[in-house]
């Protein structure tokens, strides 16, 4: 898009404009006038050097209930010509996720730039959106930026989703500003404000310099770290201080639509600072300077969890602390976000560690980047009493079970969902089991307790893979790091705390279509099976998620909300994909009676060990037909039960640290 011809190209019109017999000579100099004019500049490639000058970037929030989060931004120029940059590679979501343009309405608009009060034309790059090249006049050493970033008003993933309502506000700073190619993230300074609704306090890691007037300052920090650390803000707050006796700070800041959802528990508090002290057991360092739990409750912006070195971004439902159904289902949130400090922030796979925001980031190492923090977050969420011995338990329970109805392993590897994880994150539910999701956050948690009990038996007891988590995380100097580890680096970490063969041990989970990996629970003295009792966990996450999960028997994941009866997923080459039956059907009868939940629980019981086929009434976009399912094995529900004589491991890896 280019906003107004600039001189050279109102140069080139008049030649155009010429008689036609301008000559060859002229011929010649029309052709490289508007070669001189075109898109495509070149971008330069980022330098580990300081940008000079200082970046200031200015939010107002005051429209936040309209969605719009209004810019200024100063940057420091020289005369010539200039890139700028939108973020596109944002750390945590593994994709290139950055908002400039959404399918769901989110992104930036009215994008202005002058410099001594003239406006200047612009050109987006035809093979890279997300950067502008324009020229900067002579004698001018600074550009001005307005722009709006428009916050979406549906759902969806990350930033690109709603995170905003008329009662509270998530701002994520690389929505809001662009930035000068050809430097490191970490050699440009900036120095951001926000202005926001009267009466609402926020918190963020960033530490503010001076407010007046509504607007708060905070001081520069480099364009990573302003990345790195999120905002939080709204009517409805509360700040938890869960610090320890000299430890760096830790708070927990709430926001929320309603006062009501603000009411955690002295208990539950007292599980928080449980956790951060079980997490310093088991790493053995911290390497922040403070540390904020930016904890959003609403129903009405999207839900998940984004890790920062210094704090953490986490959405969630309303009523996380008053539905222990809800708190149940989501313990484990907090946790995983807070292991990442140390596990991606700290130390993050070199393929992450990426100059800037829109060098392309590689994935492969996933499997330790969120696998094992999947794994670690479950854990402390158990030791830090979050999560009772029984809760983690049936957790583990459920993911064994989840990652044994994955006939997807016929023909994708778990490494391969690592590797493709910057489609993944962006795929629906239907399908999950044949063409398979971020698999590497669940079976990260069999995977690398597979490793732990195997670190204990090999050990005979002495070591775990707590001794890793030191040797990994505490033996390094440097606050913030990062630190960039390769394949090869955990290999040798593992090693160093066990000696074996781990890059053969590794490489054939990762590698290999094998089945669900249950060998860690097998070690870990348990086995897993099924009865027609409800799974505690599985029972709070149906709740939370507003879901009918029957995937175990009759092989079907169904709404339970707005839409009841529209089939989620269906497993592949299950009872319910034999019959024919596809996502995005809607169930209408079972046997006859209108569909409910319960009716159809009960018709699954019923057909327990008969011959005759469940009759399922559905509709299909605008026709209704009848399927019949031959399913017979009755309610399936995972559980685990201990192998007799065998060493308890898992319950051993559950208890408390501290």
């Amino acid at each position: 898009m280019l906003l107004g011809p600039t001189p050279g190209t109102r140069a080139c019109h008049r030649l155009l404009g010429a008689p036609r017999q301008i000559g060859l000579l002229a011929l010649i100099g029309l052709l490289i006038c508007f070669a001189r004019q075109s898109p495509a500049q070149e971008t330069p490639a980022p330098r580990d050097i300081a940008y000079p000058g200082l970046l200031t970037v200015a939010v107002d929030l005051t429209q936040a209930e309209r969605k719009i989060f209004l810019v200024h931004e100063s940057i420091p120029v020289k005369p010539g010509p200039l890139t700028l940059l939108y973020p596109k590679w944002i750390p945590g979501e593994h994709a290139p996720s950055g908002p400039l343009a959404t399918a769901t309405g989110a992104g930036v608009s009215g994008v202005k730039i002058t410099a001594g009060g003239q406006h200047l034309a612009w050109r987006r790059d035809l093979d890279e959106p997300y950067a502008l090249h324009l020229e900067v006049p002579a004698g001018q050493n600074d550009l001005e930026l307005e722009f709006q970033f428009l916050s979406s008003p549906t759902t969806a993933s990350f930033g690109q989703g709603l995170s905003a309502t008329d009662k509270l506000v998530d701002l994520e700073w690389n929505q809001v500003l662009f930035y000068p190619a050809g430097y490191f993230a970490r050699g440009i300074s900036v120095q951001a404000s926000v202005t926001l609704p009267p009466t609402w306090p926020f918190g963020s890691a960033l530490e503010p310099s001076h407010s007046e007037a509504g607007k708060t300052t905070f001081k520069p920090v480099t364009l990573e770290m302003l990345v790195d650390a999120p905002l939080i803000a709204g009517i409805n707050f509360k700040r938890i201080d869960l610090s320890s006796d000299g430890a760096p700070p830790v708070f927990l800041d709430i926001v929320a639509d309603r006062a009501a959802n603000l009411a955690i528990t002295p208990e539950q508090i007292s599980r928080y600072k449980s956790l951060t002290n079980e997490a310093y057991a088991l790493f053995g360092a911290r390497h922040y300077q403070h540390y904020d739990f930016l904890l959003t409750l609403s129903d009405f912006t999207d839900h998940f969890g984004l890790e920062h070195h210094q704090s953490s971004d986490d959405r969630t439902d309303a009523d996380l602390y008053t539905d222990a159904e809800v708190y149940t289902s989501q313990a484990d949130l907090l946790s995983h976000e807070y292991v990442h400090s140390w596990n991606g922030k700290f130390r993050r796979p070199a393929g992450l560690s990426t100059p800037n925001f829109n060098v392309p980031m590689r994935d492969d190492l996933l499997w330790v980047y969120e696998g094992l923090t999947e794994y670690w977050g479950e854990v402390l969420a158990a030791r830090a009493g979050m999560w009772s011995a029984g809760q983690f338990q049936e957790r583990l329970a459920y993911v064994a079970d989840m990652l044994s109805h994955v006939p997807g392993r016929e023909w994708q590897t778990l490494q391969d969902t690592a590797d493709e994880a910057a489609l993944l994150y962006y795929t629906p539910y239907a399908w999950d089991s044949w063409r398979r999701s971020t698999d590497f956050y669940e079976e990260g948690t069999l995977l690398w307790l597979d490793v732990d009990t195997s670190i204990r038996e090999l050990s005979h007891g002495s070591r775990s893979l707590d001794d890793f988590a030191h040797l990994f995380y505490a033996s390094h100097a440097g606050p913030l790091g990062p630190l960039p580890y390769t394949f090869n680096d955990v290999v040798a970490g593992l090693s160093a705390v066990q000696p074996n063969d781990w890059a053969k041990f590794l490489r054939t989970r990762l590698d290999t279509n094998l089945n669900a990996p249950l060998d860690g629970l097998k070690r870990g003295g348990w086995k897993l099976i099924y009865s027609d009792a409800p799974n505690d966990y599985l029972k709070a996450h149906e709740h939370r998620n507003k879901w009918l999960d029957l995937r175990a028997s009759i092989g079907l994941l169904i709404d339970a909300d707005k839409s009841q009866g529209m089939l989620t997923d269906v497993v592949w080459n299950s009872a319910a994909f034999g019959a024919g039956l596809t996502p995005t059907m809607k169930l209408i009868a079972v046997n006859g009676q209108a569909y409910s939940p319960d009716v159809l629980r009960d018709a699954i019981k019923a057909a327990k060990d008969g011959t005759q086929p469940i009759e399922l009434l559905v509709q299909v976009v605008n026709t209704f037909k009848t399927v019949r399912v031959n399913y017979h094995d009755g309610l399936k529900y995972p559980h685990l039960e201990r192998i007799e004589g065998s060493e308890d491991r898992v319950s051993e890896i559950a208890k408390p640290h501290t």
